[in-house]
């Protein structure tokens, strides 16, 4: 089984690291876009035509499933990409998990990138499963760029001025950008109140591995099973390895033992 992820950037080793402990056997192909980094600032015909081009370089390694381990791309070219590829390849997108926030029933907030927060399509999913619970926007100026770059000082700031902007009333915080998943203990830090209950934090790359399994009709296999292949494209040329900083995250370091495809 082969599996395909793209984003921008590094944003991607959430999912890509789901998908690995659920399938240590699959293949993996990551396609990134270093030439285009960062999407936030982009139009969305911008961003729709590099994704296309970022799913069509990896379409070309022949994968099972293409997993768009980016918010940003999923709003704005799910549809295309879906166009374009299947039934041929199966489209998996990441969603905020706006439902699972609000169904624990405390107030929630919605840490995102500047561009999606107070967007059409976030208030639409916050109108159609936050079923009436109080739910803060928070936009993070910042932070997607530094947690690419692994800066820390830059982290640090982005996440303080973010949980600033945070409710103190707040029981649980949506991650709404797949790169903040790779520095969540950083933000649990930063927005726990002293005599709170624990906060809780909701991301979406456990969630869209399993999709992808299941729109494969597969189950996740033992941890014994064979380590499989990875690897890299970089804006569609074939990379070596992934971005220096990748190795700065959990994640990344996961990936460490794949053998390059050949």
């Amino acid at each position: 089984m082969k599996i395909a992820l793209l984003d921008s950037g590094i944003g991607l080793l959430a999912a890509t690291a789901a998908v690995r402990r659920l399938r240590p056997d699959a293949d993996l192909v990551l396609s990134l876009d270093p030439d285009g980094m960062p999407w936030g600032p982009r139009t969305p015909e911008d961003i729709v035509g590099r994704a296309l081009g970022l799913a069509e370089a990896a379409a070309a390694h022949g994968p099972d499933a293409l997993i768009i381990g980016c918010n940003t791309a999923t709003v704005h070219a799910l549809t295309a990409l879906r166009a374009r590829l299947e039934p041929d390849l199966p489209v998996i997108g990441t969603v905020p998990a706006i439902k699972p926030a609000a169904a624990g029933g405390g107030p929630f907030a919605i840490w995102a990138t500047p561009a999606t927060t107070g967007s059409p399509y976030q208030r639409g999913l916050i109108a159609d499963f936050a079923d009436g619970v109080p739910a803060t926007e928070v936009p993070c100026h910042g932070l997607a760029e530094a947690v690419e770059h692994a800066d820390e000082a830059a982290i640090d700031a982005a996440v303080a001025a973010a949980a600033a902007l945070t409710p103190e009333d707040v029981t649980t915080v949506v991650l709404g950008c797949t790169h903040y998943e790779l520095v969540a203990e950083r933000i649990r830090a930063a927005v726990q109140r002293p005599g709170r209950p624990p906060l809780v934090l909701h991301g979406s790359a456990g969630a869209v591995a399993a999709q992808a399994l299941r729109r494969l009709g597969e189950q996740p296999a033992p941890e014994a099973a064979p380590t499989g292949t990875l690897t890299v494209l970089l804006s569609g040329r074939e990379g070596t390895a992934l971005p220096a900083p990748a190795l700065a995250y959990e994640e990344g370091r996961l990936l460490r033992t794949a053998t390059p495809a050949r």
